[in-house]
């Protein structure tokens, strides 16, 4: 049977039902992915790739743009996190796949859409990547300098591409190399395989977690109520001070929840997923929005909102400020450089996992779904995305990067919320889920959901709305002359 364009462009891979989420699971799914994954484990990966970002490093973006009312942001992208993270909780019991909202995208909404998701989620996670491997370098550089009395040289912590006040400057010579190693490093554990690195992370989000109290009990030592008097920012230039601020910081935070996608990747690889996938995704959410606050709330009490534009690793400077000695921010780097490291590694896990499963669908080549017969990890796949993710890192300022993954990330979650209701159609009553199940009926909540991310998409710069519409437009272009003729649907 010919199918027509439309046809093929809205075609959906099948939905098969679950087994008895109590039998106990293969050691090895159908795809040759291996089921190592409990729950703790599972979780620790959703907080390991939220925790550190949107703290350790995005401050210094997002205060400047809300004040002391950034607090309100942080809670805006909660809600929106927490709406969504509803919809895929029910969604990862009922499709436990690799790919996350792509898969989810691809069985409910059809083949085209999917492909624009997974567009979406491939510049999210390999820019946050990017990002958060660029933060690192110094949270790297302040740990040197306090222990050893270290600097490293400027041409190399610096990119050669930056967005400065006059536009795009190229400064040669200069490539930031610590970003570069901590990208090997990942790549060097994914490699090893899935448990090995999940037992990696897990280590490492319980330090920071510890690092992320020690820094709430000193930073609290010099609160000052008066730091959020004015709470709200005045309206000047470039600064759109009010709720407008508030939302503006609310887009710049928002993609540190990309853990909550991150725990859907991991689907085939979990054991129980009907069960454990649920679970990880609303207890990591719960986990990440306690620690956010707690920190926001005593960094701007310990420090005036005015100083953390353009501070570099402005938590450990917090700190020594607060208590005039080194030590504090030693210790607060040491953290960071645990905690950006575990974030990077499972950002870059997600990226895979994500081409492994268009790989698999045939949309991409099949170089991304080979799996390795030792350790089944897709080797060849995580050396591509650290190539990638490396030279982007070495070579480029982290400035845009930003909101070009909350625009990713905001995108993902709407589609995740429009699936909801069309998986609750298509499965009826003769395919029950015994998961979890979004409360209030299959649209109140994903039409919140929708809505919390349109208002906070809104105030995203103009500069990333026409970078996101170059990337579409590659997506449809690939799709048209690679995907739509060698997808599997196709073949079949």
């Amino acid at each position: 049977m010919n199918l027509t364009l439309g046809q093929k462009l809205i075609r959906t891979k099948a939905v098969v039902p679950h087994k008895d989420p109590a039998a106990p699971p293969a050691d090895i799914s159908s795809s040759g992915l291996a089921r190592t994954l409990g729950l703790f484990p599972l979780t620790m990966i959703g907080v390991g790739a939220t925790i550190g970002t949107g703290i350790f490093l995005t401050m210094a973006e997002a205060v400047p743009k809300a004040g002391p009312a950034v607090i309100l942001s942080f809670l805006i992208a909660a809600l929106t996190a927490g709406l969504t993270a509803l919809c895929y909780a029910e969604l990862a019991g009922r499709i436990p796949a690799s790919g996350s909202s792509y898969s989810f995208a691809y069985a409910t909404v059809g083949e085209f859409a999917a492909f624009i998701m997974a567009a979406c989620l491939l510049l999210e996670y390999g820019l946050a990547a990017s990002a958060t491997a660029i933060g690192w370098s110094d949270y790297l550089n302040n740990f040197l300098v306090n222990a050893f009395g270290f600097h490293i040289p400027e041409a190399l912590r610096s990119s050669m591409f930056i967005s400065g006040k006059n536009g795009l400057e190229v400064h040669g010579g200069h490539f930031n190399l610590p970003p570069v190693l901590l990208v090997i490093l990942c790549g060097i554990l994914l490699i090893r395989g899935t448990r090995e690195s999940a037992t990696t992370n897990a280590i490492m989000v319980l330090i920071k977690l510890a690092i992320l109290i020690f820094f709430v009990a000193v930073a609290l030592t010099g609160f000052n109520m008066d730091n959020f008097h004015p709470f709200f920012l005045a309206d000047v230039v470039n600064k759109p001070g009010g709720m407008a601020g508030v939302a503006a910081a609310a887009g710049t935070v928002f993609f540190s929840f990309i853990g909550l996608d991150t725990i859907a990747t991991a689907g085939e690889e979990v054991k129980n997923p009907t069960r454990n996938v649920p679970i990880a995704i609303i207890s990591a959410l719960l986990i990440v929005t306690l620690f956010y606050m707690l920190v926001a709330v005593s960094a701007l009490g310990a420090q005036p909102a005015h100083m953390f534009e353009g501070q570099s690793a402005g938590l450990a400077v917090i700190l020594q400020n607060v208590t005039g000695a080194a030590w504090p921010a030693l210790v607060l780097s040491a953290g960071a450089i645990i905690s950006v490291f575990s974030v990077t590694l499972v950002t870059i896990y997600g990226q895979t996992r994500i081409l492994y499963a268009i790989s698999r669908d045939g949309l991409i080549p099949k170089t991304f779904q080979k799996v390795n017969a030792k350790t089944h990890a897709p080797v060849q796949n995580t050396l591509i995305v650290c190539v990638v993710v490396g030279c982007v890192a070495g070579l480029v300022d982290s400035t845009f990067l930003w909101d070009m993954v909350s625009m990713g990330t905001l995108t993902a979650f709407m589609v995740v919320s429009v699936a909801v209701p069309v998986i609750r159609h298509k499965q009826g009553s003769h395919m029950p889920n015994k998961g979890f199940k979004v409360p209030f009926g299959p649209y109140l909540i994903p039409a919140l959901s929708i809505c919390a991310c349109l208002y906070i998409m809104k105030d995203l710069s103009l500069t990333t709305f026409r970078v996101f519409a170059v990337w579409m437009t590659v997506a449809v272009i690939t799709y048209f002359t690679y995907g739509i003729r060698n997808s599997r649907l196709n073949k079949n």
